[in-house]
């Protein structure tokens, strides 16, 4: 993602997560910070499709933001995306990597199932509608073969 991408992912923010939605310049607060965020954008003939970011500040990683368009679900795209991101997290020697998936979410939740998340909380009422978060785990430091992140293409509509 560059500065450039930040308007079409946040009209595709206000249209995804109009409840939750970011503000315009939180796009542009996080890309000034490279030297602990990460973000991508995946784009389709039709432009920007996905999008995701990851926050890691060792030695612990965040997935701050991960989506897709419904009109490209099931193709792949958020495996992708979530797939970088902990590669992502891993090239910055994160030792686990969280994230915050919404509990009425159970499509995204099965994604980071797949790749080896399990569940350590509950935010009660996180989300400003008053759904509660999940909080999930990804040991990065874990055995050889364990937490790989072997998925099939299922995408998360919503962290």
């Amino acid at each position: 993602m560059t500065a450039e991408d930040v308007i079409a992912v946040s009209v595709l923010e206000q249209r995804l997560f109009p409840v939750d939605a970011w503000p315009l310049q939180m796009f542009y607060d996080e890309l000034s910070q490279p030297e602990t965020r990460q973000y991508l954008v995946a784009e389709s003939s039709t432009g920007i499709v996905g999008y995701a970011g990851l926050m890691c500040i060792e030695p612990i990683a965040d997935v701050q933001t991960i989506a897709v368009v419904p009109e490209y679900e099931g193709r792949g795209i958020g495996t992708t995306l979530l797939t970088r991101l902990i590669e992502e997290a891993r090239r910055r020697h994160a030792a686990d990597l969280l994230l915050e998936v919404r509990a009425d979410n159970p499509r995204a939740q099965q994604l980071y199932r797949r790749f080896g998340f399990e569940q350590i909380h509950v935010r009660p009422r996180y989300y400003r509608d008053g759904v509660d978060a999940l909080i999930m785990r990804l040991q990065l430091t874990a055995a050889a073969g364990e937490g790989t992140g072997d998925a099939t293409s299922t995408e998360a509509g919503q962290p």
